[in-house]
């Protein structure tokens, strides 16, 4: 006897009908993952797409900002898109660096700065809100060039060796820097130490406005930037005193160096550095770097450095993280010989 009986025909309709139903489940989930996964060979957005900001160190027209607008104007031109310069002034950098730290890591937003958002800070403010290593990518290292004491052009003094004996007859004289921690306000208070003087430190928002002051009598000297002390020389406003770092700068060659002056510890150079968000893409991280050396490079932007009373670098992100992860120690030094305390 035949045991496997044929299925009735209605147990036939049923499975096909069962089939049907489940290859159309197949084909529904099917689609439902297409349009979640989107088109099969899509591929990011190119880098740039949309507007692109640069937020500098400092305020609105002091140097740094003007270095933020010529690369700027660079890479527009570079990348076919909107660059903007969005400066955030305060709080010795820490409000710009913040600011920067907490945006997207896209690479629209990067951050134009000086040693004291990522060095001096982290010994003066164990309580930043950000991580200075962590929180940030290095792009590249655009510039050196080390502070300038500067006196008005009617000062009785015209070096650091005179602007010291002056200071020993007139206790008390005060000098203006761009915040507490600045390089500027470390080498003040090593000058005052090292030869001991009584000098007052008065720190600024920018140093724009120390320098009113000091043309104001208000202060005795104050501290500028290469490029700022540059403009005010050629427009015969001040003298410049000396030159902290290890070098003479090219657009004022006459400028001795503290070092020469026979001031030791003043050879530290400051720089200026770009740094994107960290976990920025990589590609993206790529593209800027790339972008800064090439335009850093660029006989104009060297020429234009070079006027600020900067050397230009151009630096890869790795030499860039290498020559600021040395300058901790450097640093530390510095802040202990000049005796200043963490606020």
């Amino acid at each position: 006897m035949n045991r496997f009986r044929p299925s009735p025909p209605e147990a036939h309709a049923a499975d096909k009908k069962c089939t049907t139903r489940r290859h159309a489940l197949g084909v529904l989930g099917a689609g439902i993952a297409a349009l979640a996964a989107g088109p099969a060979f899509a591929q990011p957005a190119p880098f740039p797409n949309r507007v692109v900001r640069i937020v500098p160190f400092g305020s609105p027209g002091g140097p740094m900002d003007a270095i933020a607008r010529v690369y700027a104007e660079k890479l527009k031109a570079r990348w076919n898109q909107p660059v903007i310069v969005e400066a955030r002034p305060g709080a010795s950098g820490t409000i710009a660096a913040d600011a920067v730290a907490k945006a997207a890591p896209d690479g629209y937003t990067v951050l134009l700065t000086l040693p004291l958002t990522h060095i001096n800070n982290v010994v003066l403010q164990p309580k930043l809100p950000y991580d200075p290593v962590k929180d940030f990518e290095p792009l590249s290292q655009l510039a050196t060039g080390g502070p300038m004491l500067i006196a008005r052009a009617s000062a009785p003094f015209s070096t650091v060796r005179e602007f010291v004996a002056y200071a020993k007859a007139h206790p008390g004289v005060s000098y203006g820097t761009w915040g507490n921690g600045s390089n500027a306000h470390l080498f003040g208070e090593l000058l005052a130490r090292q030869n001991h003087i009584d000098l007052v430190h008065v720190p600024y928002k920018a140093e724009a406005a120390a320098h009113n002051d000091m043309f104001g009598e208000a202060l005795g000297v104050a501290w500028a930037n290469p490029a700022t002390a540059r403009g005010l020389a050629q427009a015969g406003r001040i003298k410049v005193l000396g030159i902290t770092g290890r070098q003479r700068v090219r657009s004022m060659p006459n400028v001795p160096t503290f070092t020469e002056q026979g001031f030791a510890g003043f050879d530290l150079d400051s720089w200026i550095g770009v740094y994107a968000p960290a976990r920025t893409p990589q590609p993206v991280l790529d593209e800027w770097s790339l972008a800064l050396r090439e335009i850093t490079k660029l006989p104009d932007i060297q020429e234009r450095l070079a006027g600020y009373g900067f050397e230009p670098l151009g630096s890869t992100p790795a030499e860039f993280r290498a020559g600021y992860k040395a300058d901790f120690p450097r640093v530390a030094d510095l802040i202990k010989a000049a005796g200043v305390t963490p606020e």
